[in-house]
C-alpha cells in the first residue's frame, strides 16, 4: 500500500533519531514517502496534494495540531447545514503516531503512546484492514477533531503558543499555570458567554464554555479529563460551560472531571453530553481554541457535529 508519512520536526517529543527508526519500521510493509513540515499550514498542504495523487493513507507524527491541519488538507471546508457523510474511500485514511505533549486524538482512538511501538501497531492494524470511521466536529470554516473552546481553556493555550514561540515545552504543568492565571485574571470581568442549544434555550451569564466531539477533553499526563463522558466520536457534541467563577465551585468541578468518571456536576454548571449543534455568542470578544491551537477573538461561533467524516487506522474496540 502507498503511504504518506507527514512528520512535525518541531513537534515537542518528536527526534531525528525517532523519525529514522518511525520510518525505517513503516518502510518495511508500506511503499512509504516521507515529508517534513516546514511551516505553519504546510501540512494540510500536503495532505491536500496526497489527497489529489489519490494516496490511500495518510500517516500523521506529530501533535494534535498537525493531526488537525492534515484533516482540513484532506476534506473540503466544512459549511453550515452539513449532515452528510463522505463515501468510504472518497479521501484517505489517516493514521496517527504521537509526537506531540498531550496527543488527545491519538490517545482516544487507543493507539499507542510510545512513537515505535504506535508505527508497528498501525502496521498490524492496516495488515488486518482494522479501522473505523469517526465523526467529526467544525466551526468558523475548520473541521475539529476533539474539542474547541471559547474563554478559559483557549487564552490558556494562547499563553503556552508565546513560550513556545520563545523556545519553552509545551507540557502538562505550563498548560496548568497557563489556566490558573487566566482563570485568576478572568475572574474579576463579568461573565460573557451565552449558549444556545439546538432547543432555542439559552443559557446566560457563563464564563467559559468547552465543546467536545470525543471523551476525555483532555489528559494531564495519564489521567483522562472528563468533561462530557458520554460523547464519543460516534455521536454527538458535549457542552460544557460554568455560570460561576467562585474559587469553591470551580474548584470542586475541577476534581470530579479529574477524578470522577461519571463526570461533572454542579448547579452552576451547563453539561449536555448529546446535541447535533451549539451556538456560543459573547458580549465582549473571547478567544477560542479548536484542537489545542489558538484562532483567534471571537463573538459569534456555531459548532456542528457530522457523523462518519473520516475513515481512520484505530483499534476496534477503541469506543471512545
Amino acid at each position: 500500500m502507498r503511504a504518506l508519512l507527514i512528520v512535525n520536526p518541531h513537534a515537542t517529543t518528536t527526534s531525528s533519531a525517532g523519525r529514522d527508526l518511525i520510518g525505517h519500521a513503516l518502510s518495511s510493509k508500506l511503499a512509504l514517502r516521507i515529508k517534513q513540515t516546514e511551516h505553519r499550514g504546510h501540512a494540510a498542504e500536503l495532505a491536500a496534494e496526497a489527497t489529489k495523487q489519490g494516496y490511500p493513507l495518510i500517516i500523521v507524527h506529530g501533535g494534535d495540531g498537525t493531526v488537525n491541519e492534515v484533516v482540513n488538507g484532506i476534506l473540503e471546508p466544512p459549511r453550515e447545514g452539513l449532515l452528510t457523510s463522505l463515501p468510504m474511500g472518497a479521501v484517505p485514511s489517516v493514521a496517527v503516531i504521537p509526537g506531540g505533549s498531550a496527543n488527545v486524538f491519538a490517545r482516544s482512538l487507543g493507539i499507542a503512546p510510545d512513537p515505535l511501538d504506535a508505527a508497528n501497531q498501525i502496521l498490524d492494524l492496516t495488515a488486518r484492514r482494522q479501522h473505523r470511521r469517526i465523526g467529526l466536529a467544525h466551526c468558523e470554516g475548520r473541521w475539529f477533531l476533539f474539542n474547541a473552546g471559547l474563554g478559559l481553556d483557549a487564552h490558556a493555550v494562547r499563553a503556552v503558543e508565546k513560550k513556545r514561540a520563545a523556545g519553552h515545552a509545551a507540557t502538562p504543568g505550563r498548560y496548568m499555570r497557563a489556566a490558573v492565571r487566566a482563570f485568576l485574571r478572568e475572574r474579576r470581568l463579568p461573565p460573557a458567554l451565552s449558549v444556545e442549544l439546538p432547543d432555542g434555550v439559552v443559557h446566560d451569564g457563563m464564563y467559559f464554555a468547552f465543546v467536545s466531539n470525543a471523551s476525555p477533553w483532555t489528559f494531564i499526563d495519564d489521567r483522562p479529563v472528563l468533561t462530557n463522558p458520554g460523547v464519543s466520536f460516534d455521536n454527538g457534541l458535549g457542552v460544557f460551560a460554568m455560570r460561576s467563577a467562585g474559587v469553591v465551585p470551580i474548584a470542586r468541578v475541577a476534581r470530579q472531571i479529574v477524578f470522577d468518571s461519571a463526570g461533572p456536576s454542579h448547579r452552576h454548571l451547563l453539561r449536555v453530553d448529546d446535541v447535533p449543534s451549539v451556538r456560543v455568542r459573547a458580549s465582549r470578544p473571547i478567544g477560542l481554541q479548536v484542537d489545542g491551537d489558538y484562532i483567534g477573538m471571537r463573538e459569534d461561533v456555531a459548532f456542528h457535529a457530522v457523523p462518519d467524516m473520516l475513515d481512520v487506522i484505530a483499534p476496534e474496540n477503541s469506543r471512545v
